[in-house]
């Protein structure tokens, strides 16, 4: 009898999942159902939508990757001068990488970190794919911007704006591997979406999606997964409105499937955190196919990248890269990059991990 995936296939499938939702998202965000049926039929889309011979990811995947860096570099930097266990001055400065990656200068990217480098390091910014500009996020460049020009890390006490976008929690799946402990990995990715979306919402989802994800890598069913994060939510201020999406969205996959007009009624587009974690999540608990939940959660009216990120990245942890499509996987964008990057992250978080260094170049402790 074949076994089950284990953690380390199910963090690899969450990281490729997420970016395979992304790229089935990316080519129809923006348009209206009617719109996405008139050009791919009844069912929407229906597989990845080729450009170039690629699925393209969008800015979703590529922040995806420079969060999941900042984590590894901030494990390095622990395991090297074990100060604290706060991520997020390394995670800010992958943010920053990221922007500079978005026709920015370095100079006008790097804040602080311009006093120790020229230039920025690392391997991760060496992928000049990674240059391509996929729509981002206005909130996420403006607050990123801001840092670069204040120095002032936002928190959710001291807030950079009153944003919710959903750019906080299409980014938040890596942080499931910072800490063995479910509360310590809610709080560090609530930082790591509130360096640039101060509005509960938009930081209070980060926190519920990380904490599914590392539930669910430790083989934890999905619906108890879905009930330890919301426990832990409720013990943030202003957890309201994202509770209330929440649990809409489990009550909805109690029911028969519904239409992609009935699901925006209920849980909305997914342009804002709580909105994009509700359908993400709805799809993955009402569907147990992953073809069909990681296309359930795209074909809609709204921000479909992003719900297809959420989605694929709870579908890859529930079922193992092995339950990703081969042929979808086979003209993914990146796939190399996520591929790599995420077995980097399982052994740097591995009981032993690598010393040499050549380690240290690749992710520079700081």
């Amino acid at each position: 009898m074949q076994q089950g995936p284990d953690s380390h296939e199910r963090f690899l499938g969450s990281m490729l999942g997420g970016a395979l939702g992304d790229a089935l998202g990316f080519a129809v965000e923006f348009r209206q159902i009617d719109k996405i049926r008139e050009r791919y039929g009844p069912d929407g889309v229906t597989g990845p939508v080729l450009a170039d011979g690629l699925a393209q990811i969008s800015d979703d995947t590529q922040m995806m990757l420079f969060t999941l860096e900042g984590l590894v570099r901030a494990h390095v930097a622990r395991r090297m001068q074990p100060v604290d266990n706060d991520p997020l001055p390394e995670v800010q400065h992958a943010y920053q990488r990221w922007l500079h990656t978005q026709n920015r200068s370095w100079a006008e990217a790097a804040g602080p970190y311009a006093v120790h480098l020229a230039e920025p390091d690392g391997w991760l910014i060496a992928r000049r794919e990674l240059f391509e500009v996929r729509a981002p996020g206005n909130t996420c460049m403006q607050a990123l911007l801001a840092f670069g020009h204040t120095h002032r890390q936002a928190t959710p006490e001291n807030a950079a704006n009153d944003s919710k976008g959903c750019g906080g929690v299409m980014r938040a799946a890596p942080v499931a591997v910072w800490s063995h402990d479910p509360a310590e990995v809610f709080h560090a990715a609530v930082g790591t979406a509130a360096l640039t979306h101060g509005h509960p919402s938009g930081y209070l989802s980060a926190g519920v999606l990380a904490v599914v994800v590392h539930q669910l890598i430790r083989e934890v069913p999905l619906p108890e997964a879905v009930r330890l994060a919301r426990d832990l939510l409720l013990r943030w201020r202003g957890h309201e409105e994202q509770l209330r999406l929440l649990d809409a969205a489990v009550e909805l996959a109690e029911q028969d499937a519904v239409s992609p007009e009935q699901l925006a009624e209920r849980l909305g587009g997914g342009w804002v955190g709580e909105e994009a974690l509700a359908i993400g999540l709805y799809a993955a608990l009402a569907v147990p196919d992953v073809r069909q939940a990681l296309l359930l959660s795209v074909n809609h009216s709204g921000d479909s990248d992003s719900t297809g990120m959420v989605c694929g990245n709870v579908v890859g942890a529930l079922h193992g890269l092995r339950a990703l499509p081969p042929e979808w996987l086979d003209v993914l964008e990146l796939r190399d990059v996520v591929t790599e990057l995420s077995r980097d992250a399982l052994a740097e978080f591995s009981p032993t991990p690598p010393a040499d260094a050549a380690w240290s170049r690749r992710y520079p402790a700081w």
